[in-house]
């Protein structure tokens, strides 16, 4: 079997509201207990597995490759609640999408502050 990524573990100050957070505005499957975890698992079946954590948050990035109907409907959601996006992970292009290798891409942050970010199309793919 080739290398392949199974899962991650994310610390977060609350695992239920950062959980919850990314399923609701991912519109993945609602998190399932795994013990301390709370797993959220994407299509391809790798998962991030939430841990509430009592030592400070390290901020990491995330990023998950969608269709072009995904992308406006979790877009869509971020606009809905008013959450702050940028067009890359420098925070330089503020409410802004990106339109890299002839795709879409956005970024935002979770309530712990982790980087996430949504894409059309592979960085490097071509346009």
């Amino acid at each position: 079997m080739p290398v392949q990524l199974n899962h991650t573990i994310v610390h977060a100050t609350d695992q239920e509201r950062s959980a919850r957070f990314l399923t609701e505005l991912l519109g993945l499957p609602e998190p399932v207990r795994f013990g301390p975890f709370l797993v959220v698992e994407a299509a391809n079946g790798v998962s991030l597995d939430y841990v509430t954590s009592p030592a400070p948050i390290t901020v990491q990035h995330y990023a998950f490759l969608v269709t072009e109907e995904e992308f406006d409907q979790i877009f869509d959601r971020i606009c809905e609640r008013g959450l702050d996006y940028w067009a890359d992970p420098f925070r330089s292009q503020h409410k802004q999408i990106n339109r890299n290798d002839g795709g879409r891409g956005v970024y935002w942050d979770d309530p712990d502050g982790h980087r996430l970010e949504i894409i059309t199309r592979p960085y490097g793919s071509g346009a």
